[in-house]
Parts: structure tokens; sequence; C-alpha cells
């Protein structure tokens, strides 16, 4: 029986067993991601980084990532996933050795980066394999929706872990945190994971590979330095380059016979949209969350695993949420469950408007577990329509697309809904400012909250300027989260309408037995 007549059946234990297995790279990264935040101080002061490698150290890992995405998902089309997920979890294990026992800044940041490098090959390859493994839509949608968790729980629990670490270990060790998790999964995967790659993968072509990082990397870094620094001529150039290489990028795939990155997905319909969804809740979840953690601590003056801490509950209501979408997309067709999804988040995001009141941590804290909650109703359902919409033999290419767009809706909120937000502190600072600041004063509060708190603290009346610089940030908050829940509410219509063809997934043991798997991927 050939690959193109196997009748499509639903997944057993081998295969449930496999995804627990492609849950561990995704936890690990998840964990990577959130870990550093509380190891910086410590290495920074034991490595004798400056402000500017401090900046590199943690962004460098992100940056690579989201560069060498398309690429990796491509390359474990043509070369086979669990191969390239093999390669880049003995690549992972190894740099994070290394990055443990840096000697010095400049080799950390090296290790950072390759480690995005091996990270790029671990993500699109985890979720290629599970669209291969699950064949019925119930069942993949499932799937996800744990793969999902996996991410989210590792976010949730990376500062927890990351603090107890420190406080019993050296600084380093938060990276090696990855080598167990990676010699665990090189052991078990060869025996539960299947092998799949394209029947006809064709070449690798080494000037689009060039191409996709001259377009990605200049704009993310461009996003992160607008976020930062506000508007300057750099970022904005770096933008536009970036966007310019993007479109020869896009002009030469579309020339190849064997393209880095089909660029004809984006004529289907369900693919785009979803993958506009997926950028623009991204933009928004990322603008907020940081938000609301600079709130938490600058403002309410938690500590940042205290921060950390409370904003576990609304992890643990976003897993919870992520795994009951699938199965009320049995009932109920995706596009409402997405609408719900996003109209409740709309509802978090305008209970934000309580910042300002008593008790307003509580508030803040209900309104991010609401809002996370409705955020995950229809994370996984996009997720899954992304990478069902598409033949199997393009499923990589398809998820490392739909992370790349994930991260570029992170830096674009970060950058987007911070901008606004610091105009809103601005304006509102002006206006409350005490009188008998220095011009110099001044102008360091105006820079952003966490300045402002700086000079109160060596100003003998540092008391009023803090209180105006929390109201006016929190000012800000406010109505950022107005504007993202007006923008969150109209995607719910977007979801309804766009979706409204595709129906409530079938359970999985009412797949059809006799039906052609649609797939041409070469089984090992």
């Amino acid at each position: 029986m050939t690959a193109q007549t196997m009748p499509r059946a639903g997944a057993g234990r081998r295969e449930w067993i496999g995804l627990a297995v492609l849950a561990l790279p995704t936890l690990l990264l998840a964990l990577d991601l959130s870990v550093l935040y509380l190891a910086l101080p410590r290495l920074s002061t034991e490595l004798g980084a400056d402000s500017t490698q401090q900046l590199w150290i943690t962004d460098s890992y992100g940056f690579l990532i989201a560069g060498f995405l398309v690429t990796m998902g491509t390359l474990g089309d043509r070369v086979g996933r669990r191969r390239l997920l093999l390669i880049g979890a003995t690549a992972f294990a190894v740099v994070s050795v290394a990055a443990a026992y840096a000697p010095n800044p400049e080799t950390l940041i090296l290790a950072r980066a390759l480690l995005g490098v091996a990270g790029a090959t671990l993500m699109p390859s985890t979720l290629a394999l599970i669209s291969n493994m699950f064949r019925v839509p119930a069942q993949r949608a499932m799937a996800i929706g744990v793969w999902m968790s996996c991410f989210m729980g590792g976010m949730a629990v990376g500062p927890v872990i990351g603090g107890v670490l420190l406080a019993h270990f050296w600084w380093g060790s938060a990276f090696l945190l990855g080598v167990p998790v990676m010699v665990l999964l090189l052991v078990v995967a060869p025996i539960l994971l299947p092998e799949y790659r394209a029947p006809q993968p064709g070449r690798l072509d080494p000037v689009s590979v060039a191409l996709s990082l001259g377009a990605i990397l200049p704009v993310i870094y461009g996003l992160k330095e607008l976020a930062r620094h506000g508007g300057r001529p750099l970022p904005a150039l770096a933008i536009v380059g970036g966007a310019l290489v993007g479109a020869l990028f896009v002009r030469r795939q579309r020339r190849l016979a064997d393209p880095l990155l089909d660029v004809r997905l984006f004529a289907t319909r369900s693919f785009t949209v979803a993958l506009l969804i997926f950028l623009l809740n991204g933009m928004v979840m990322g603008g907020i969350f940081l938000l609301v953690n600079q709130w938490l601590q600058l403002v309410e003056g938690l500590s940042p695993l205290r921060a950390g801490l409370l904003l576990v509950p609304q992890a643990v209501v976003m897993i919870g949420a992520t795994m009951l979408a699938p199965l009320l997309a049995r009932r109920f067709r995706p596009g409402h469950v997405m609408a719900v999804g996003q109209l409740v988040t709309a509802a978090g995001f305008l209970l934000l408007n309580g910042a300002d009141d008593p008790g307003a941590q509580l508030v803040v804290l209900v309104a991010l577990v609401l809002a996370s909650a409705g955020m995950a109703l229809p994370s996984a359902l996009i997720t899954d329509l992304i990478v069902g919409s598409v033949p199997p033999e393009r499923a990589g290419s398809a998820a490392s697309t739909s992370e790349t767009f994930g991260e570029f809706g992170i830096a674009l909120g970060v950058a987007t809904l911070g901008s606004l937000s610091a105009a809103v502190y601005r304006g509102e600072l002006d206006r409350t400012l005490p009188a008998g600041l220095t011009a110099e004063a001044t102008g360091r509060a105006r820079d952003g909250l966490a300045r402002a708190v700086e000079v109160a603290g060596g100003l003998p009346g540092g008391a009023a300027l803090l209180d105006a610089a929390r109201a006016a940030y929190t000012d800000g908050l406010i109505l950022t989260a107005t504007a993202a829940a007006v923008l969150v509410g109209g995607l719910g219509v977007v979801a309804v309408v766009a979706f409204r063809s595709v129906p409530p997934y079938a359970p999985a043991d009412a797949a059809p037995t006799g039906e052609p798997q649609p797939t041409a991927a070469v089984p090992h």
C-alpha cells in the first residue's frame, strides 16, 4: 500500500506517546525564553557585561530563531523532519553547556545566537510532525492544543524555576535546563517518532536563505529598537530595508521551481486569514502582557519573581482553554469558537480600565486571566487551520510561516502598543509634573516609568513625581488596552465570516476508514 492510498486512520497509542516526546523541546524553548530574565542581572555582574552586551545576550536568541524559522521549516520538509529535530536537539544540548560556562559576554552572546539557530530547527519540526502523525482533524486539533499548552506552561513556570535555581546555584544553571531534556529526546525520538519528508524535495536555494534573513532580521531589529528608544532613523531604515529585501525574496520564490517558501500558500483564503489573525492576536497579547508586567513591577512595586508568580494563574487558565477549544470545535463551528474567544479577550482588556481603582492589582489579574482564556480559544484552532490547509509535504513550511508571523506579531505589539502607551504617558506626565523639577530630571522622567522611578529616588520631593509617573503609566495602559479590545473584537467578526464554511470537527471514531490519505509524504 503506498502513501497515496493509505486509509486515513485515527492516531493510536504510539502517536500520543510520540506527542509527549514532541512536547519536550516545546516546553524547553519556552523555559529558555523566560528563565533568562531572572538570571540576567547576576550573569551581567559576574561577566562584566555592559548595557549593550546585556541587550544582545537577551535579543540574539530571539533574533536568530525568527530569522531561521522559514529556512529550517522548509529544510525539514527536504531532509526529514525527525532528522532535523535530532540535529537541532544535539546542537541545542552542546551549545547550552557552552552558554552555561561562558567566560565572557562575547562568548555568551555567540552561544545565545547559536541556541537561536538550533531552536529554529525544533519548533517547526515538532509542529510539522504533529500534522503528519495526526491526520484526523479532531485529533490534530487536540494534539496542537497539547503542543501549545506546553509552550504556555513553559513560559509560566520559567521564572519560578529560574528563581529556584538562582537561589541555590550559579547563573549558568539556567542554561543547563535544556541538556537532560535534549538527551532524553535524542534517546526516545528515534523509537517513537516517524520520519517524514517531501517525496520530491528539490534543492535548498542559498540565495533565498540569504534574502529571507535579510528581510526578517532587520525588521525584527527595527521593531524592537523602536519599542525601546522611540522614533529613530536607524530602526526605521532597518524596517524599510528589510521590507525591500522581503519584496525581492517573494519575487524570487515565485520564479523558483523549488522555492524556500511556497508563496502560493497565501492564495488559500483560510491560510492567509488565519495567519493575519495569528499575527494581530500575537501583537495585542505581546504588547498588553509587557505593559501589565511592567505595571506590576513599577507601579505596584513587585519583584520580578513575585510578578511572575502572580501571572501563573492566567497561564494555567490559558492552558485549560487551549485544551477546551478542540472539544468545543466538535460541537460548534471553529469560526464561532474563535469569535467567542476574541470577544472574551476584548472583555478582559476592557476590564483593565479598573487599573486605577482601589484594589487595582486584583482587577488587573482577573482581567488578564479573562483575556488569556479568551485568547487561548482561537490560538490552537488557528494553528490547526494553518497547518491543516496545506498538503502534508508542505507542513514544515506552513508551520515555520505561522511561527514567523507569531514572532513578528509579538515584536510589532511591543513596538506599536508600547509606543501608544508611551505617548499617553508623556502627555499625561507633562500635564501633572510637580513644579520645581530641573530640565534634566523632567527629560529623564519623560523617557519612561523606569527612568522616572530612578529620578524620583534621588530627589528630596520625589514622591510627587513618582505618583504622577505611575498615574500617567496607568492611563497609558488603560487607553492601550481599550484600543486592543476594539481590534480583538473586530477580529472575532473576521473569524466568523472567513471560516463560516468550516464545519465542526467530526469525532475521531467517525473518520471514514476508506478515505485516501491526502499525503505524498514518504514514511520511513
